[in-house]
């Protein structure tokens, strides 16, 4: 695996022996389901702009959720800036090492304490994102798909296989989510190009059963309020502000779902009442 991801793994700056451990967070907030198309010109622009936490600390919100435009969730723009205050406050800029002091942090969760202790600091962490859960599934269960919910199972055969030595550990991380994400994908895995397929693979040597009926988790995405709060977000990223009236013209046919929207944002600190509008923090 380690020698496979030394030959197919993608070049991508956060992977760079130069990247700083705040780069390398703020690429495992923005990857959170998002594709690395997506990603990259998004992070090369942030990193530009604020390529420490004390410049994302003192940058007007409003202009970090512009730059943070169509990634999605744009929550974790917020916390994100938060985070970024923390490590200033409390840790003198610098990123703490340390996956409790991580988790500590404003918006870091366990998943991205993990990956910056093993991809930032170096040090063997278990980083099971949806890409390494896939692969772990296939390899060792046999199973088409994870389950929907990170059990104690697959916690105890992801830290069962990582080896031991730090340097390798990380190596295997890289490796096992590059797999997931380019080979051993969920709908169409390419079993002619992976290093495992064979013996070593649970599945492939059962003749690649498929998932169980309901295993799939199918996400709706237009009509839901999430689609109204991204375009409402978009029209304060573009005008800065939207009128009441520009607001209820996203859905016309119902009034009670903009306001629902409208409130929720507010909520959630994203937007701040302008009059009868909205306008960006």
């Amino acid at each position: 695996m380690i020698a496979w991801f030394a030959d197919a793994g993608r070049d991508l700056p956060w992977r760079s022996p130069g990247a700083s451990a705040w780069s390398i967070l703020v690429s495992e907030v923005m990857l959170q389901q998002t594709p690395v198309v997506r990603v990259l010109p998004r992070w090369l622009d942030w990193m530009d702009r604020w390529p420490t936490p004390a410049d994302l600390a003192s940058a007007p919100t409003a202009e970090v959720l512009r730059a943070w435009d169509r990634l999605g969730y744009p929550r974790r723009a917020l916390r994100l800036q938060q985070c970024a205050r923390a490590i200033v406050d409390e840790h003198d800029g610098v990123v703490p090492r340390g996956e409790e002091a991580l988790r500590a942090l404003p918006g870091i969760g366990e998943y991205t304490a993990a990956a910056v202790t093993a991809f930032a600091h170096h040090d063997r962490a278990v980083v099971l994102d949806t890409n390494v859960r896939r692969v772990l599934a296939r390899t060792m269960a046999g199973a088409a798909l994870p389950p929907r919910s990170l059990t104690v199972a697959e916690r105890r055969t992801a830290t069962q296989v990582l080896p031991e030595e730090p340097e390798r550990s990380v190596a295997w991380n890289q490796a096992v989510m590059e797999l997931g994400a380019l080979v051993c994908t969920a709908g169409a895995p390419r079993c002619e190009q992976c290093p495992l397929a064979g013996p070593a693979c649970a599945w492939y040597s059962a003749g690649r059963p498929p998932a169980a009926e309901g295993s799939r988790r199918v996400q709706a995405f237009v009509g839901t309020d999430r689609q109204l709060r991204g375009q409402i977000m978009a029209l304060l990223r573009t005008h800065d502000r939207a009128t009441e009236q520009a607001l209820l013209e996203l859905d016309p046919g119902d009034e009670q779902r903009v306001r629902r929207c409208r409130a929720s944002l507010v909520a959630d600190g994203l937007a701040v009442p302008d009059g009868e509008g909205l306008r960006l923090p």
